[in-house]
């Protein structure tokens, strides 16, 4: 961490989620924090623990999360560690992926799954309303519209406040936004990945929040590039990239992930590196490299 940065989440700025929900730019993605792979319980669980603590304590009030990470033990370790919660923290999680072993993740978003999948995710998190519901991705077995509209119906329950998407086209989100508002969106995009540009400039035209995942692509170009940035900042690669998604657009809420207390504090850290403009050009110039869906 650099002199100039300050070590908390508030210096990215904020955003409000649907109108309603205010958090600071910079959240926390809780991914990382189960088994290798994304599967099973953490190696260190007091660590895991102590992560999550830590990054509401710097700030990042909003955590991201999904059912099928671990599957469950990241909402489960959340669920531990912050409740009850502090006040303005904001909990997203996901459902419509399912896990039947390691390495392997299948869809399900019909809305039998769903309903069951957001009954386990409020138990787990020990909420009685989901801040954030996301659609995991478009299921191909099953309708986009049925999808989600049981998300809408367990809206209306009560038992979702706000419901968002993942993974998802442009269409994909106005044929959502028909049927129920749509208040994020999350989709995988770097400085190095822009295949979603348009779903970008889509969000921040219609006010909706995007939190990428990925931040750091993964073309070599991209590698060189953000190195070449972070070595004349005295910054960290992903420190770099996270800058530069905080510079794109307002919209933007980077949700980094690690198991790490030391990384975690890296990454708030870059919620106020200050990036050059010709350092961002340079960035916005690298090629990006195909998209895989996960996250």
């Amino acid at each position: 961490m650099s002199n100039t940065q300050v070590l908390s989440a508030t210096a990215a700025g904020t955003f409000t989620i649907g109108g309603d929900l205010t958090v600071n730019r910079m959240g926390y993605g809780a991914m990382r924090i189960t088994g290798q792979g994304v599967w099973g319980p953490p190696t260190d669980k007091a660590s895991a623990l102590a992560t999550l603590r830590r990054a509401v304590e710097l700030g990042a009030n909003l955590i991201d999360t999904a059912d099928s990470y671990g599957p469950a033990v990241s909402e489960e370790l959340i669920g531990e560690a912050l409740a009850p919660y502090v006040a303005g923290v904001v909990i997203a999680t996901k459902g419509g992926w399912e896990r039947p072993g390691p390495g392997q993740w299948t869809h399900n978003a019909s809305p039998k799954h769903l309903a069951k999948a957001l009954e386990g995710s409020l138990q787990r998190l020990r909420l009685d309303r989901i801040d954030i519901y996301q659609l995991h991705a478009p299921d191909n077995a099953v309708s986009f519209e049925a999808s989600v509209g049981a998300l809408a119906k367990l809206r209306e329950e009560g038992k979702i406040r706000h419901v968002a998407l993942s993974n998802v086209t442009r269409e994909h989100i106005e044929r959502a936004r028909a049927i129920v508002p749509i208040v994020s969106v999350q989709n995988r995009y770097s400085f190095a990945d822009r295949e979603y540009e348009h779903v970008v400039d889509y969000c921040e035209k219609n006010g909706i929040a995007f939190m990428p995942w990925a931040p750091l692509g993964q073309a070599r170009e991209a590698h060189d590039a953000i190195k070449k940035v972070a070595e004349e900042l005295k910054a960290t690669p992903l420190q770099v990239a996270l800058a530069w998604l905080l510079k794109r657009s307002k919209v933007i809420l980077p949700i980094p992930g690690t198991s790490s207390i030391k990384h975690l504090e890296e990454n708030i850290a870059a919620a106020s590196l200050a990036l050059p403009q010709a350092a961002y050009d340079s960035l916005s110039s690298v090629s990006h490299p195909p998209v895989s869906l996960r996250g």
